[in-house]
């Protein structure tokens, strides 16, 4: 009935939302759902989770249960096969973990997104050779040449995102240590620098540099992402890189925290102005 997958598409995600608010509006519970199609009610949960694809015969069925007029039928089904289509990044699989998977759909179903970076130059704004110094410094059980290059390829094709039509807003907060810390050649750090003031040009693109002299701050803890989408399905949603894999957070709770230290930080930082300074000064001295 179903098929399972690494991670699902922003659309599989909306589309489970709806069919969980369809099925609550109904008056079913899950475990009622689950007889119409005789699966187990875990089923039901995990097409609603986006944590399978949805069949369309299967999805038909509910959606007549759920009372759902032939005609609105219809359009959800529609949506639903163009939701199942692989994304463009999934021709990567063989070198694109699972768990980046989704933050590349998010990220490109976005209205707004926040990042704060202590570490590296995020790699939406990245040049291909810093990309390809930092992908191959930290490759760690996947140092093919072959393989850092196709994932040089991937970040660069992401970053076609910044001037498409409906382009995202792009707020960045990065901390000093990012541009003094030597990726490559000296030249590599100039012409990345070099991109960075071009993306600042971006009337969706905002840098901001947090300077040492500016003291500790509340994202000291690491480098995170905050997602804002323009559809009411999508609440929210932070994500959080470790060494082997990332956590999406999505609780009310948890995502008030993310904004309010991405707030402070965004205060405390220099203005966009003066990071264009402090990025004109920082390519000199290297």
């Amino acid at each position: 009935m179903s098929e399972p997958r690494s991670a699902p598409t922003v659309g599989q995600v909306v589309l489970g939302r709806r069919l969980l608010d369809l099925r609550e509006r109904a008056g079913l519970k899950r475990e009622e759902a689950a007889r119409i199609l005789r699966v187990a009610p875990a089923t039901i949960r995990r097409m609603e989770m986006a944590e399978v694809s949805l069949k369309i015969p299967y999805l038909q069925l509910l959606l007549k249960a759920y009372g759902i007029t032939d005609e609105e039928a219809a359009g959800f089904v529609q949506l639903a096969e163009e939701a199942n289509r692989p994304g463009w990044w999934q021709r990567f699989h063989d070198v694109l973990p699972g768990w980046f998977s989704m933050h590349v759909s998010l990220e490109g179903a976005a209205a707004l997104i926040r990042q704060y970076e202590p570490h590296f130059v995020p790699g939406l704004l990245q040049t291909e050779d810093y990309a390809r110094g930092v992908l191959t410094s930290g490759a760690i059980g996947q140092t093919r040449p072959e393989d850092i290059e196709r994932l040089v390829d991937l970040r660069i094709q992401r970053q076609g995102l910044l001037t498409r039509e409906d382009a995202p807003r792009l707020w960045v907060v990065m901390d000093e240590t990012v541009l003094r810390r030597p990726v490559g050649a000296p030249e590599v750090m100039r012409a990345q620098i070099d991109k960075l003031l071009e993306a600042a040009k971006l009337p969706n693109v905002t840098l901001q540099i947090a300077p040492f002299a500016n003291g500790p701050h509340p994202g000291t803890y690491g480098p995170f992402v905050l997602f804002r989408f323009a559809m009411p399905e999508l609440p929210d949603m932070v994500y959080s890189e470790y060494l082997t894999g990332a956590v999406y957070l999505d609780a009310r709770t948890e995502v008030a925290t993310h904004l309010e230290v991405m707030d402070r930080m965004a205060a405390q930082a220099a203005t966009a102005h003066r990071t264009k300074e402090i990025l004109r000064d920082l390519r000199k001295e290297w």
